[in-house]
């Protein structure tokens, strides 16, 4: 779940970012919209504890992010929530497996090799284990990079333009596998974009026990 209250960010010497109250329920979808700018990716960030809002209440997953001190954050992060960057981030030197393996450390968790290859095959990927980023498609990175963000169950999903450069059939795979996942995992998801199509494509693939929400973010004046 994701509760927030007059929240607020303020960057140096820039305007500071007003976002409108959420209160999204486990196993939601949240459509995050709003032209670059706007503060889609800062809102994500606070969301997932990597930056502190200037005011307002955030509650995500059951925390109180405001009573986290960093060391603390990283870690309910580590657990918590999962994240899909737009830029995928797979180490370029380390394999498939390597690059989750790195995620488990992250996480403070001893390496599991069952789990690693239950979130890959889960994902259809897991035939790359092997393989190098530089070896793999747009689509099985990004299969991935999933398999990466959600490898420690989290609560949350986070996905950050999902669907960018992505041709029709692969953006509709990208919600159909975000979808998925959320919904076999009971997580809530968020999908934060500008791309006019994703509402389209969400819509006719929500499952009916997933609830949609949409927040429009608005640029600072």
């Amino acid at each position: 779940m994701i509760r927030t209250h007059a929240l607020t960010f303020a960057y140096p010497h820039s305007a500071t970012l007003q976002f409108p109250d959420v209160d999204v329920p486990q196993g939601a979808v949240l459509l995050l919209k709003g032209a670059s700018g706007c503060g889609k990716s800062t809102w994500l960030a606070l969301v997932a504890g990597l930056v502190r809002p200037a005011a307002g209440q955030l509650v995500v997953a059951g925390q109180d992010l405001n009573a986290l001190i960093s060391v603390a954050a990283d870690a309910w992060r580590a657990s918590a929530v999962g994240f899909l960057p737009q830029k995928l981030h797979l180490s370029a030197a380390l394999t498939v497996t390597q690059n989750l393996q790195v995620a488990q450390w992250a996480a403070g968790r001893a390496q599991d090799a069952p789990a690693i290859a239950a979130a890959l095959a889960a994902l259809g990927v897991a035939d790359l284990a092997s393989r190098k980023p530089a070896q793999l498609s747009g689509g099985q990175a990004q299969r991935v990079a999933l398999a990466r963000a959600v490898l420690q169950k989290p609560q949350v999903i986070l996905a950050d333009e999902p669907t960018a450069s992505l041709d029709d059939e692969a953006a509709l795979d990208a919600v159909h596998l975000l979808l998925s996942t959320a919904q076999a995992q009971q997580a809530t998801l968020v999908i934060a974009t500008h791309d006019a199509r994703v509402a389209a494509l969400l819509e006719p693939a929500l499952p009916a026990a997933m609830q949609l929400q949409r927040l429009q973010l608005q640029r600072p004046v």
